[in-house]
C-alpha cells in the first residue's frame, strides 16, 4: 500500500475509533447528562409523604412535599432535572390557596430512593395521582422542563382537570438530536420522553408556557409539542423573557399558572 494511502487509512481508522468512543461514552453517561439530582433543603417547607416503590427493595420510597387542604382541588407538580421541588412550595401555595399541593421528588432527588429514569418517573407519577384521587377529584398538573414530559404522560393516562407545561419540549430525543447532530441519538437514547406521542391522548385543557429566548429548549421543540395535541386542547403563551429559568420573573407567570389570563 502506498504511504499516502496508508496514512489516509490510519487517519480514517483513528477517526472511527474516536467517534465510536464518543458514542460509547454518551451511551454510558447519558443519564448523568440528563438528571442532576438535588437534595431537599433542610429547612424546606411542607410535610413529607412517602410512597413505597412497587417491586423495589424493602424500605424503598419516593418522597412528596405536601401542603394539605381539604376539598376537591389538588395540584401535582413535577419539576426540572436539577430542581429541589420543595423550593416551589411557597409560590404554588400563594398561587393556589384552595388546592392541596403535592410536589414529587424524583427517585434519587430530595431523599427519594433509587435512580431516576423515564420508566421510574412515569410510574411514580401514576402512583401519586392514584394516591391523591380518592381525596380530591379535581387534580390539576404542572410540569416544568423535564417534568413536562412526566406531566404529559400522566395526563394521557389519567383524568386530570387541567395541564400546565412550563418550558416544555416535544421529546428529549428531538432535543438531544439537535444538541448532538453527528451522533445516532435514536439508537443510543434510553429515556426519550416522547411527549409528542402522548399528547394526542390528552383531553384536559392544556397551557404551554415558553420563554421567548430559551437556551435549553429551542422554540421549535415547544411548537412541535403544541402541534401534537388535538385541535382545541392546547394553547401557547410566550413570555418576553430571556433564559430557560426566567419565566418565574414574568409578572404574568402566576396568573398563567392559575388560569387567570
Amino acid at each position: 500500500m502506498p504511504p499516502r494511502a496508508a496514512t489516509a487509512l490510519a487517519v480514517l481508522l483513528a477517526g472511527g475509533l474516536a467517534y465510536g468512543a464518543l458514542c460509547g461514552l454518551l451511551f454510558l453517561r447519558q443519564r448523568s447528562l440528563l438528571y442532576f439530582p438535588q437534595p431537599r433543603s433542610a429547612d424546606a417547607p411542607g410535610e413529607l409523604l412517602a410512597l413505597p416503590i412497587t417491586g423495589g427493595p424493602p424500605g424503598a420510597r419516593v418522597l412528596v412535599t405536601v401542603r394539605h387542604r381539604p376539598g376537591p382541588k389538588a395540584l401535582l407538580y413535577f419539576g426540572g432535572n436539577a430542581e429541589d421541588v420543595a423550593g416551589q412550595l411557597p409560590l404554588l401555595a400563594a398561587a393556589f390557596p384552595e388546592h392541596a399541593l403535592y410536589l414529587l421528588h424524583y427517585r434519587g432527588y430530595g431523599g427519594s430512593s433509587g435512580q431516576p429514569s423515564e420508566r421510574a418517573l412515569f410510574a411514580d407519577a401514576l402512583v401519586l395521582f392514584d394516591r391523591v384521587r380518592p381525596d380530591h377529584d379535581q387534580i390539576a398538573v404542572i410540569g416544568r422542563s423535564l417534568g413536562s414530559g412526566v406531566a404529559v404522560h400522566l395526563a394521557s393516562r389519567r383524568p386530570v382537570a387541567r395541564l400546565v407545561l412550563v418550558t416544555p419540549f416535544d421529546s428529549i430525543e428531538a432535543v438531544a438530536a439537535q444538541r448532538f447532530p453527528l451522533v445516532p441519538v435514536g439508537l443510543l437514547l434510553q429515556d426519550r420522553y416522547r411527549s409528542d406521542e402522548a399528547a394526542p391522548r390528552v383531553g384536559a385543557p392544556t397551557l404551554l408556557i415558553a420563554a421567548e429566548r430559551d437556551e435549553v429548549i429551542p422554540r421549535a421543540n415547544t411548537d412541535a409539542l403544541l402541534s401534537s395535541f388535538r385541535p382545541g386542547v392546547a394553547s401557547l403563551v410566550v413570555l418576553p423573557v430571556e433564559g430557560h429559568n426566567a419565566v418565574e420573573g414574568s409578572p404574568r407567570y402566576i396568573g398563567l399558572l392559575r388560569g387567570d389570563s
